[in-house]
């Protein structure tokens, strides 16, 4: 059986993690690719006719503006840096370990710290400024998870509502890149210790090799799992389905006739100015 990580001897004859088996690096491809794959497919063979249950209180299309705002311009400068620093982080760390060569470590940990600062930014905006809880699962969407799920396995259920802000497939991603991400980050900002940056104190004795060992492989384990979740995330991106989303981040609004299509006004308030809503308004929207 493959090993997933990588052990070495130390100094003292103990054995030590040193850090992930790199063929965890085409298991996370494939894992991508095989995602695509089945959803493409899903969407092919299986999508019903119909997605949405029908409200009998709905906003009418003229209160709705004809360019509804979704992203603010902080929220979308945050994105693309994060992009960015993504991107750079993920290639060089994993593209000198499928052979191509060249001086990745500088290039690492710039990005490494541009992404924690875009982070640091982000939560504070979104804290104090955007509607936060407009990103975590409510029960409107656990319920209609259950009921999109007995309906795959051919046992009567309801239309699911239409969305909030955001369908439930974006929180649960967001929860998993939010905790691959600080992964990453914690284990970063301690691996810094451990080259001559300029800005921290190089200091490799800061912990036990143990330590090190184990913090290399969550830090790997973390970067392998993002590899998945990004082409999971720019195949949705580029679906045709969902760019109407991923334009919103470009230019910040999405158009009337998409919002009415895909969301309920009950559940995402587009008059109503962006961080004014609370958790009690998005429990009283789930019918609390």
């Amino acid at each position: 059986m493959p090993q997933l990580i990588q052990w070495a001897t130390s100094p003292w004859g103990k054995s030590v993690p040193i850090h992930i088996a790199w063929g965890l690096i085409w298991i996370a491809v494939i894992a991508g690719l095989s995602f695509m794959i089945v959803h493409a497919l899903y969407l092919i063979v299986v999508k019903p006719p119909k997605r949405f249950a029908e409200r009998k209180a709905e906003a009418t299309a003229a209160a709705i503006p004809e360019r509804v705002p979704r992203h603010s311009l902080a929220a979308r400068l945050f994105h693309w840096i994060m992009a960015a620093s993504m991107f750079t982080l993920l290639f060089t760390a994993f593209l000198p370990r499928v052979g191509v060569r060249f001086n990745w470590v500088v290039y690492h940990w710039i990005a490494g710290l541009l992404l924690t600062a875009s982070i640091l930014f982000h939560i504070v905006h979104a804290t104090f400024f955007l509607d936060f809880w407009s990103i975590w699962p409510d029960k409107t969407d656990l319920r209609d998870a259950m009921n999109r799920m007995r309906a795959f396995f051919g046992k009567p259920a309801p239309l699911p509502d239409k969305f909030a802000k955001y369908p439930l497939e974006n929180k649960l991603y967001h929860g998993a890149i939010l905790l691959a991400g600080l992964a990453v980050i914690v284990t970063g900002l301690f691996m810094m210790k451990r080259v001559q940056t300029g800005i921290f104190t190089r200091n490799p004795y800061l912990f036990s090799d143990m330590t090190w060992g184990l913090m290399y492989v969550l830090h790997g384990l973390a970067g392998v799992g993002l590899i998945a979740l990004v082409m999971v995330h720019v195949y949705m991106g580029i679906r045709p389905e969902k760019f109407p989303i991923t334009k919103s981040m470009i230019f910040g609004w999405m158009s009337r006739d998409f919002y009415l299509e895909e969301h309920d006004p009950a559940r995402w308030d587009v008059n109503k100015p962006a961080g004014s809503q609370t958790k009690q308004d998005y429990a009283a929207s789930d019918g609390d």
